[in-house]
């Protein structure tokens, strides 16, 4: 397979806060922590999908910002291209539910170290943690 596949994922701050989801156990990279999104598909752009996942998975509409960052990784059965966007909630009154994943969590960014992350989202892990993009954090609803 030399398809490479593009993937979304939303970078949600709140009230200096991030949003993670746990993968479900069974599927691949089961029990690993992520930031949310997912596959796009045909004739989709990149924030069509990464709304679209986010609803599916999550139950909430979010606001597509600007990239953040993009990473390709090579999986031994798969490529993929992944694509981190800041995203805020449309309604924050709305709390993402775990539809589609095992479980989410609010962490700040010194936190996000005691979680596994699969290897793609181990850069945007550091940066995070080392304090690139701290200005997200610390954001006042849009």
């Amino acid at each position: 397979m030399n398809d490479i596949i593009n993937v979304t994922a939303g970078l949600i701050f709140r009230k200096g806060l991030l949003l993670i989801s746990q993968r479900p156990i069974g599927k691949h990279l089961g029990g690993m922590w992520e930031f949310p999104g997912g596959k796009q598909q045909a004739n989709e752009t990149l924030p069509e999908c990464l709304c679209r996942e986010l609803r599916e998975e999550l139950g909430v509409e979010v606001k597509v910002h600007e990239l953040l960052w993009e990473c390709f990784h090579e999986y031994p059965q798969r490529k993929v291209r992944l694509h981190f966007y800041r995203c805020s909630l449309i309604d924050e009154g709305i709390e993402p539910k775990p539809i589609e994943c095992a479980a989410v969590q609010w962490v700040a960014s010194n936190e996000l170290v005691r979680y596994e992350f699969p290897p793609p989202d181990h850069e945007v892990v550091e940066n995070l943690s080392g304090g690139c993009f701290r200005r997200f954090f610390n954001l006042q609803p849009e």
